[in-house]
């Protein structure tokens, strides 16, 4: 896990050295290990390094011939690729196979990889800058047009930080984030500032971008016929095969454990696998009626034989580090759960700098309550995924919101097309946008923010082919009266770590924020209110009256979305530092 920026520029402009520093120096938490340049005419790379696989001769950038490449993430089957493609390679560095593979193929060289990965390969020869993001997009990489050309970066706030973008907040991205919490599409919330789309290859030549293509996620088609036993088997081993590549590396590893079912079959696999305990980390909160999945996941942690460590999290520790944690998430995603996975990586990061989890599971085996209303006819009670936005119906903001559901329209259109269910579709829609945008994003920047790598399992090209065409009836099934998802994948468990006790009711994750917020609502509402970036969206005394009422669940969504929005807005639009609890940066 490494960060990585560059620029490629028109001919005749060279990029300056300052720019190529404020871009390293703004991604220098992805990679405190260590930071490299490359510098050829008009075209320029910086990476910053978090060593994980070859520790002695994997700095970057990688050079062959007339390229070179800068990466972030990890490419699994390195080994494999350089056998069956007889790469002669001059490091043990998993992402020097893909310079190898561009030099031989072309704009096709990532179609053969299987990681999580944003690459840039300059080729000198060829005259072009080439982007690649992995299928699922997991990693990040953001493309803006620039003064001369183009820029690139792990991250928007780097663009931001060197200069090269100002912080202009588009009013159509800001109004999904405020109803749905994240973003959808090529689009950031900033204006000139395009995510490079999961699975997107990028050709760039003198600062203009010349060619795209794109490489699918999931596999193409309706359900398939297959026994349930079948199933099981081919499940059995590509989650086997997925979990073996993904503890490929030369430093610590383990795992995030919560109390469900993703995590404790990623759990069972690791623990069959290692000769060692794996260390597992689960976080709970310290509240009244709040949901905690430390005991059930303490108990899998026994079963397995793992190491468990918790990490206790109450409403002192929230409101003093909240600013922190927004501040992490540049390209914003509300979601709440970016507060346990915070807590979560900084206690890890004092043991190992990977981690495994359970992410993809529910997108790849049908998990979601959602899922299950998408599958029913409209007067059966069915609807489609986020038809309500978080705003609705409580007249907070100056003006409605417009277009939000724009993003998700689109992209249910294309998810449902080529004989999938609605279920597949339902799935695929996910995976086009809540995943990379919002689960993926909330992943990848609270771990880096501490130096940990995250992995996920659940999200590899053989578990795809193995889960997404299941039929329906795998995906979705009634047991003792009650519907349940991810029927296949409790199925496993239930054959293969009963511990996890696959069919027990679900007790659901939920971060006790709205609670908090109501009490702390005389306080909290009038410092948001006055915020810059809420007072000209929301009418001051809705705004307090909506954090007076936020016990109440739909009222304390909206009322965690603006405290976020606040946050965010003043440190990633207005610039201002992430200091002080919530209290004092607000009131700053």
């Amino acid at each position: 896990m490494c960060g990585i920026a560059g620029l490629s520029l028109r001919p005749g402009q060279v990029p300056a050295a300052a720019v190529l520093d404020a871009l390293t120096g703004a991604l220098a938490h992805r990679g405190p290990d260590g930071a490299g340049h490359h510098q050829s005419g008009n075209i320029a790379l910086a990476h910053t390094r978090l060593s994980i696989i070859d520790l002695v001769t994997g700095d970057q950038p990688l050079l062959a011939g007339p390229a070179a490449l800068v990466a972030n993430g990890e490419v699994y089957n390195y080994r494999e690729l350089r056998r069956d493609n007889q790469l002669v390679c001059t490091t043990g560095s998993d992402c020097e196979p893909p310079l190898h593979l561009w030099r031989r193929d072309g704009v096709g060289f990532a179609d053969r990889l299987r990681g999580m990965y944003a690459i840039a390969i300059h080729d000198r020869a060829a005259r072009r800058l080439v982007l690649a993001r992995d299928p699922f997009g997991i990693k990040p990489l953001y493309l803006a047009e620039v003064a001369g050309g183009l820029a690139f970066a792990s991250e928007p706030q780097a663009l931001v930080a060197a200069g090269l973008v100002r912080p202009r907040v588009r009013r159509e991205a800001r109004d999904e984030l405020l109803q749905i919490q994240f973003t959808t599409g090529a689009e950031t919330i900033f204006e000139g500032i395009r995510r490079v789309l999961p699975g997107e290859t990028v050709v760039i030549a003198d600062g203009a971008v010349v060619e795209r293509r794109r490489r699918a996620a999931l596999p193409e088609g309706g359900p398939e016929e297959i026994t349930e036993q079948a199933a099981l088997e081919r499940l059995d081993a590509a989650l086997t095969e997925s979990v073996a590549l993904h503890q490929r590396s030369d430093v610590p590893y383990g795992l995030f454990l919560s109390g469900g079912i993703d995590s404790a079959a990623i759990l069972a696999v690791m623990a069959r696998l290692n000769d060692r305990p794996v260390l597992a980390f689960t976080a709970g909160f310290d509240a009244p009626g709040a949901a905690d999945e430390r005991a059930h996941a303490a108990e899998a942690a026994r079963a397995a034989g793992a190491e468990h460590h918790t990490v206790r999290i109450d409403e002192a520790m929230v409101w003093r580090h909240l600013p922190e944690i927004v501040a992490a998430m540049d390209d914003p995603a509300a979601d709440y759960a970016i507060i346990p996975t915070w807590f979560l990586a900084r206690e890890a990061r004092r043991a190992v700098k990977v981690v495994l989890s359970g992410e993809g599971g529910d997108e790849m085996f049908g998990g979601y309550g959602r899922y299950r209303a998408a599958m029913r006819p409209w007067w059966l009670g069915g609807r489609a995924p986020r038809a309500r936005g978080a705003f609705d119906r409580l007249d907070v903001l100056r003006e409605p919101p417009r277009g939000w559901r724009d993003g998700i329209e689109a992209a249910e259109a294309a998810c449902g097309a080529g004989g999938r269910t609605r279920l597949q579709g339902a799935q695929a829609l996910d995976v086009a946008d809540w995943l990379p945008n919002d689960l993926l994003t909330k992943l990848d920047r609270c771990l880096m923010a501490h130096g940990v790598e995250g992995r996920t399992p659940f999200l590899d090209p053989g578990v795809a082919a193995a889960a997404f065409r299941l039929p329906d009836a795998l995906k979705v099934r009634s047991k003792g009266g009650r519907a349940a998802g991810k029927w296949l994948l409790r199925r496993w468990l239930e054959a293969n770590f009963p511990a996890a006790r696959p069919f027990a009711p679900k007790q659901g994750f939920t971060v006790p924020i709205g609670a908090w917020i109501a009490g702390q609502g005389d306080r909290l509402g009038p410092l948001v209110a006055a915020q810059p970036g809420v007072a000209e969206i929301a009418r001051p005394d809705r705004v307090a009256a909506l954090f007076r009422h936020a016990g109440e669940k739909h009222r304390a969504f909206a009322a965690w979305h603006l405290l976020f929005y606040a946050l965010w807005h003043r440190r990633h639009v207005e610039g201002m530092p992430a200091e002080g609890d919530v209290f004092a940066a607000l009131a700053a």
